[in-house]
């Protein structure tokens, strides 16, 4: 796959917030949907609005097809953070895990997871952004087994030195916010954007209070 080929020049994005004299890095993380699509756009116009000297660009770590299983099971997150360290993870994943593999909800909360404890274990204060994923109107049952079992699983995992923030991007998204029954369309990605963006924020501002 392309990703696996060019995975030394993926970095995490830079926003221009010094904490103790270093950039703060954030990394979207998921699959083709964070890949693909329009929403990281929507967040970087968010965030160049109300910062005009933010140093924004495309870099992510959103792999088509990839599944949260996978990832665990090939270690592959660990070698992302390590060649690209960050401080604040947005986490979008288990559509795969549900359309192409039927893999049930207990085996992708699993995978979840031990994917926030290797975010830990790269870096101790990690700011955590996890989504309950978008409708896949095919699977819908078991999108909606997931997503219900994603908070508690936040909860659980939440701590002071490493808070998650749980964003809910299913609710009030409708068949018109998709534009192939998987992927955003571009009301999606505005709907997206929206809901990541003021969870980023309190990341920002909880690691500059920390500081």
């Amino acid at each position: 796959m392309l990703h696996t080929e060019i995975i030394g020049i993926i970095a995490a994005l830079v926003l221009p917030l010094l904490v103790q004299g270093a950039k703060l890095r954030y990394m979207p993380f998921g699959d083709s949907i964070t890949d693909y699509e329009c929403w990281r756009a929507w967040i970087g116009l968010h965030s160049k609005t109300n910062c005009s000297s933010l140093d924004w660009d495309r870099d992510h770590e959103g792999h088509p097809g990839y599944q949260a299983a996978d990832i665990v099971a090939q270690n592959q997150l660990v070698d992302w953070l390590k060649q690209n360290p960050a401080d604040i993870v947005t986490m979008h994943l288990g559509t795969n895990d549900i359309c192409q593999v039927s893999r049930k909800t207990p085996a992708i909360v699993a995978a979840l997871g031990t994917l926030i404890d290797q975010m830990r274990a790269s870096n101790p204060a990690m700011r955590i952004i996890m989504a309950q994923i978008i409708p896949l109107p095919a699977v819908a049952k078991a999108v909606q087994e997931l997503n219900a079992a994603i908070p508690a699983l936040a909860a659980s995992k939440n701590s002071t030195a490493s808070p998650i923030w749980l964003v809910d991007q299913w609710t009030n998204f409708t068949a018109a916010d998709l534009k192939d029954g998987i992927h955003p369309s571009a009301s999606g990605d505005v709907k997206m954007a929206d809901g990541f963006y003021p969870a980023l924020v309190q990341a920002i501002k909880s690691l500059k209070a920390a500081a």
